[in-house]
């Protein structure tokens, strides 16, 4: 229980304090990386359903949900992706690049992706039928929240310090098997086999952020990893529209 929490208090902006914990913790709490993700999606999902009886437009409750989503994780995971647009698309080295991800303040690109990420992710909720979106919720807020797992699984850590350190310098097979296996779990339970195929493409398009990252910078960081969840998030969405519409779903 102290290790959900720990993932918790590092993932969300509720209001968790765990205070005795050792560093072998951090890496240990990556198991419960996805249960995180379903604590939020179950969240939205609540909303979505209270929302829905007040039959407003489509757009203006993902519009609320996806705001509420922003206000549950403090914003983590998008200040993450600010700093990783602004730090990999400056055409500057990769000491730079790791200065510039600290930075505080935001630039171009980081505002561009902020707003692209947003809008998207709004307007994929919209174009789900009312009966996907609250399975999309969990499964985009699930696969995104295991998708960092991944990374920390296969990547190294790209700077001599750091918090996320903490938790690569103890990841192994055993954690990243595990949260695995949560994270399909709750994607078979909610889409049964079309899961498998969801979990796949979302561990591809990880993996493939990861690479990016690492041929840049030498590895991923904190920011790389924030702005790897946000993207998941997307590709989840869009993935699930794709085979709405292509009547693609396995029975």
């Amino acid at each position: 229980m102290n290790k959900f929490l720990l993932a918790l208090q590092f993932l969300t902006s509720i209001p968790v304090k765990v205070r005795n914990f050792q560093q072998k913790d951090l890496a240990q709490s990556i198991i419960y990386f996805p249960v995180v993700g379903l604590v939020l999606g179950l969240g939205l999902a609540g909303i979505f359903y209270l929302l829905s009886f007040l039959n407003l437009e489509s757009w203006v409750t993902n519009t609320v949900l996806i705001i509420i989503l922003t206000i549950l994780t403090g914003g983590l995971h998008l200040d993450g992706l600010a700093d990783t647009a602004d730090a990999l698309f400056s055409r500057k080295n990769k000491t730079e690049m790791l200065e510039i991800m600290r930075d505080s303040r935001i630039g171009t690109m980081g505002v561009l992706a902020l707003i692209s990420v947003i809008l998207l992710k709004i307007a994929l909720l919209s174009s789900l039928s009312a009966s996907s979106v609250a399975p999309a919720l969990i499964c985009a807020c699930v696969l995104s929240r295991w998708s960092m797992a991944l990374l920390m699984f296969k990547f190294p850590y790209a700077r001599q310090e750091g918090k996320a350190k903490f938790f690569i310098q103890g990841m192994n097979l055993r954690i990243f098997i595990l949260a695995t296996l949560i994270a399909l779990c709750c994607l078979i339970l909610i889409l049964k086999l079309k899961g498998v195929l969801l979990i796949l493409i979302a561990g591809i398009c990880a993996y493939a952020m990861g690479k990016f990252t690492d041929r840049k910078i030498n590895g991923i960081t904190g920011d790389t990893i924030g702005a790897t969840n946000e993207l998941i998030e997307v590709t989840v969405l869009f993935a699930l529209c794709i085979l709405e519409r292509a009547n693609l779903w396995i029975i």
